[in-house]
């Protein structure tokens, strides 16, 4: 898959995964959904650090909103932390198993950050 329909799939992931399942059950919950909304606009400006640092308080305010932590992964892994975009996927999808736009998130994740292992290995002085 290349990396602009990588992209495509990430923001529509980030848009389908601020939208309300409902009325938040608590001011936390209800904050926490404010900041992933607020980052996916900064987002969709390439404003990635801005956009982390909502998701960061997101989850912070809600640490077990799903969405939040998903697109904290997106934040560090554009932002080359991978080992910590790799610890949000797999939190977010303790949280949420059955949400299909985090698993196909994480897979294609999965996929780029074993490549990328593989290669570091191999540059690795014998």
């Amino acid at each position: 898959m290349s990396l602009r329909a990588r992209l495509a799939l990430w923001f529509i992931s980030l848009l389908l995964l601020a939208l309300p399942g409902g009325l938040a059950a608590d001011d936390g919950e209800k904050a926490s959904s404010e900041q992933v909304a607020f980052g996916i606009e900064v987002a969709q400006k390439g404003l990635w650090r801005e956009a982390s640092y909502r998701w960061a308080k997101a989850v912070e305010l809600d640490p077990n909103n799903p969405s939040a932590r998903n697109n904290l992964a997106v934040a560090y892994e554009q932002s080359g932390e991978f080992d910590l975009a790799n610890e949000e996927y797999e939190r977010a999808l303790e949280l949420d198993s059955d949400n299909l736009y985090i698993r196909q998130n994480y897979e294609l994740f999965r996929e780029a950050y074993e490549r990328k292992k593989r290669t570091d290995r191999r540059a690795e002085p014998n």
